[in-house]
């Protein structure tokens, strides 16, 4: 399993919401690029970043941020936070980004998704943001009547191959990942599934990897030295 130790950018700056709440935000670093270089120096092979202001406006603030985290780490960098467009996905590929992630446009354009993959094919990947079993879109901000795990079943058939999925009321809040979630995704779908919300401990770590999970991501827990990322990494493998 891998371990993908993330960066929410939020006006240029490393940040962290709490339960996908941008009114409790808690910020930890001015240099975004310097986080990645410790996760580097850690193990990491791979980062997490979502434009959290992209998200919500469906555009990309922080593309420059983004291009020089990528330029300095020079490891394999996703991307999620307001991709909308082809031409939006072509700008990230051009600046390097390994993985471009579709999230409310996949939810509200299926046929947007479709064509990614045709063009983009393995580079394209869909988070899922899930509360209380349905999807929600636009930065976490407005919950639809899109059963989770539906959704998941049309985007395998619509050619995708990993999703990011997150259970919100997990997310930043250190109380543990939602493990029933994971393996009931795991066993149900040939998705390569990413679990993102709430990983928090290395018996979360271990317990993931033991349901063959492609990888998780680790945010909050890294930040605040629950969890070492090297330990982690070394775990997951």
């Amino acid at each position: 399993m891998l371990i993908f130790p993330a960066i929410d950018l939020y006006e240029g700056k490393a940040v962290r919401l709490y339960k996908g709440d941008y009114a409790q935000k808690t910020v930890y670093s001015d240099s975004p690029w310097k986080v990645a270089a410790d996760f580097r120096s850690q193990g990491a092979e791979q980062i997490h970043l979502v434009d959290l202001e992209g998200a919500k406006s469906g555009t990309t603030p922080n593309y420059e941020v983004i291009q020089r985290i990528k330029e300095e780490s020079g490891v394999f960098c996703q991307v999620g936070g307001g991709i909308r467009g082809m031409e939006v996905i072509e700008r990230y590929v051009d600046a390097g980004i390994d993985r471009v992630i579709l999230g409310t446009a996949a939810v509200t354009d299926e046929g947007f998704v479709r064509e990614a993959v045709a063009s983009f094919g393995g580079r394209v990947a869909v988070g899922i943001d899930i509360r209380d079993g349905y999807v929600a879109i636009h930065g976490w901000t407005r919950k639809t009547e899109v059963d989770a795990f539906s959704f998941c079943e049309r985007m395998q058939g619509a050619g995708i191959g990993t999703m990011i999925c997150t259970d919100i009321s997990r997310d930043g809040a250190m109380q543990g990942t939602n493990r029933e979630l994971y393996s009931r995704l795991s066993r149900q779908f040939a998705l390569r599934i990413i679990a993102s919300g709430g990983v928090s401990s290395m018996e979360d770590v271990l317990a993931l990897r033991k349901m063959d999970l492609y990888g998780a991501i680790i945010g909050k827990a890294y930040y605040t030295g629950a969890i070492s990322l090297k330990k982690a990494i070394e775990a997951a493998k």
